[in-house]
């Protein structure tokens, strides 16, 4: 196995530290998430960590890029076997001829916020207030893009009355707050907590929790998952279900530990410094990942609503949501099989 962790700095690719044996014979994986550090994508890490992928017999390696849209972009490619990103990219893929369809859902929110920073917080109080702001997202396509815009569009705003910076995530995002280069952005944790903690943002609308995001968005949602090509899914099967045993056990760990003891796991530059500051952020996240990995009910068509809000070539009679994820895999897995 080998974790890679692509366009971070040198002292975070610790890779090289992280090989084990496989299995002889094996066919290997690539698995890709966008950004490995961020929180909403723990479960592939702390598989890896806990050695369940091992456990599995899997030859993997876990790859990373700073927003999902590129990680869907490798996926269609063939360069990677597996994608752990937002749900969203499923329904947005197929409206444009792509199957994919998520196998496990981490997240049962959408485990986002956007902040403003502490330079323009007087005059932007409300995404409301976001007329001739500059809003930073992980990527043009991403799951940050879609949901910035749809909070725009409720708050009355157009696209035209804005603009969208792709900045990344992690440092690049923070250094782009810090530098004035963006009025407001949206982040996943634990970059969220750094920039909070150090007083230069505040909190415009907080997703981070189920309920925070049924607030903004107007009912249940999945946010991060695990999906694949459906043709891949397909003739592999074996492969499929291993992985989704795999993440599954990571969850339900997640689930029955605390967070001082999940953090234990990782690799320390995960949470650099302040390890305190994300602990406390990975313990107001745990509550939000799933249990099972199974879809949380309502979420494809909350998601899709979303999608349609922003995109007007979507059109949602074309849309079949049960082509875009699938429970079959997690059901199958025992509770507490190893």
């Amino acid at each position: 196995m080998r974790l890679l962790r692509r366009l971070f700095t040198p002292a975070c690719m610790f890779a090289a530290l992280l090989c084990a044996a496989t299995a002889a014979h094996a066919e290997k994986l690539t698995l890709m998430a966008g950004g490995t550090s961020k929180i909403v994508y723990l479960p592939l890490v702390l598989a890896s960590q806990l050695g369940y992928f091992k456990d599995e017999g899997l030859e993997f390696e876990i790859l990373s890029q700073p927003a999902g849209v590129d990680t869907a972009t490798e996926l269609l490619a063939g360069a990677i076997q597996g994608a752990v990103g937002f749900y969203d990219h499923t329904i947005d893929l197929q409206s444009r001829g792509k199957e994919v369809e998520a196998l496990v859902v981490f997240n049962k929110s959408a485990g986002l916020v956007e902040l403003v920073s502490k330079k323009s917080a007087s005059g932007l109080r409300t995404m409301a207030d976001a007329k001739g702001a500059t809003l930073g997202v992980t990527g043009l396509g991403s799951s940050t893009y879609f949901l910035t815009r749809y909070l725009a569009a409720r708050a009355g705003l157009s696209p035209k009355d804005y603009a969208v910076l792709p900045v990344g995530s992690d440092d690049s995002f923070i250094a782009a707050m810090e530098q004035g280069r963006i009025d407001a952005g949206m982040v996943e944790e634990p970059s969220a907590s750094h920039l909070l903690a150090t007083g230069r943002a505040k909190v415009l609308v907080d997703m981070r929790s189920v309920e925070g995001t049924t607030s903004a968005l107007g009912g249940a949602y999945a946010g991060s998952c695990f999906y694949a090509e459906r043709t891949w899914v397909n003739t592999h099967r074996d492969q499929a279900q291993k992985l989704a045993r795999a993440l599954v056990r990571a969850l339900a760990y997640m689930a029955s530990h605390s967070a001082e003891d999940v953090t234990a796991k990782l690799p320390p530059d995960f949470y650099g410094r302040d390890k305190a500051l994300y602990i406390s952020a990975l313990k107001a996240a745990i509550p939000t990942f799933t249990v099972d990995g199974r879809m949380p009910d309502g979420a494809p068509a909350a998601v899709l609503n979303v999608l349609t809000h922003v995109n007007s070539t979507l059109d949602p009679r074309h849309i079949d949501l049960s082509r875009t994820y699938t429970n079959e895999f997690v059901d199958r897995v025992k509770p507490g099989s190893k």
